[in-house]
């Protein structure tokens, strides 16, 4: 008897490691089903190479915030079941330089950093339901990842934004934010933000940096719920996301951006070992059937 306990033993310990393990490591098989829903689009990553035209686009050069990257095609490519975007410490001369520009993005000679930003937009386009993603992220001082959505029409803030996930420092402090934004009369943008100390996710599990993460953006036509690994950071109250034309951003339909930034809010990576890598092991999209 007390060798088949032993056994037993053994074989859940086993099986509980093995789990675990799975957290280090991109997901295997079909998604899985959720009911009451009907999976729509997804994107498992499955097939190494370029991501997949159909799909996704690259923004190039300098786009936003004063951020040091150069964003190029080259630094996104699919390999072992994941996207991995790579972010990259060297110099990329800026084609776009202006001197006498007032426009940062022209003003700038070249850029220090590479890393990559993709979209589906124009492609791929989604109105309420769940937004799922599976990624790991790099929490170095520097690094701001990103999984955001932004509406087809009109100019942003307008067309509205909701961030998914964002990983930067705030005041200094490491921060994961769950966020969404949409035109305001007296500023540049309205904002219904939340802002988690990293050290939460930390204090529950310091291997949180080594790990696959699961966050989620759950959309309807009255509020947009935003997860991290179950944990509900954000509820969006959609009946207050108005534009002061009176147009709702919320109301039609989003396009999916994942980048991995370098600088600006995430911190100066100036003692920051480079190369590092945003992986994304899948997207997916269910809505309601």
């Amino acid at each position: 008897m007390e060798y088949k306990r032993f056994l037993l033993l053994l074989l859940v310990g086993l099986a509980a490691c093995s789990k675990s393990q799975l957290a280090f490591q991109p997901a295997s098989g079909p998604p899985s089903a959720r009911e009451g829903y009907t999976l729509v689009w997804n994107e498992e990553f499955a097939t190494d190479g370029k991501p997949d035209s159909a799909s996704w686009s690259y923004v190039h050069g300098f786009v936003r915030n004063n951020e040091l990257q150069w964003y190029q095609p080259e630094n996104a490519v699919v390999r072992d079941g994941m996207l991995v975007i790579t972010g990259k410490r060297e110099k990329v001369s800026n084609e776009f330089y202006q001197p006498a520009s007032t426009d940062w993005r022209k003003s700038t000679p070249s850029a220090g950093y590479t890393s990559a930003s993709i979209n589906t937009k124009g492609k791929k386009t989604f109105q309420y339901g769940i937004i799922e993603v599976r990624a790991r992220i790099d929490t170095a001082m520097g690094m701001w990842p990103a999984i955001w959505t932004l509406g087809v029409a009109g100019s942003w803030p307008a067309n509205g934004e909701t961030d998914i996930m964002e990983y930067y420092r705030v005041e200094g402090e490491p921060t994961v934010l769950a966020n969404a934004a949409w035109a305001h009369a007296q500023k540049r943008a309205a904002w219904d933000e939340r802002k988690v100390p990293f050290s939460h996710f930390l204090e529950k599990d310091p291997e949180w940096p080594e790990k696959f993460h699961v966050w989620k953006m759950d959309w309807t036509a009255a509020y947009i719920r935003l997860y991290l690994d179950g944990e509900l950071l954000n509820e969006v109250d959609l009946s207050h996301t108005i534009n002061p034309d009176g147009t709702n951003p919320f109301h039609q339909p989003h396009y999916i951006l994942l980048n991995l930034a370098i600088g600006s809010n995430g911190g100066t990576p100036a003692a920051t070992a480079f190369p590092k890598k945003y992986e994304v092991d899948y997207v997916r999209v269910y809505q309601r059937k």
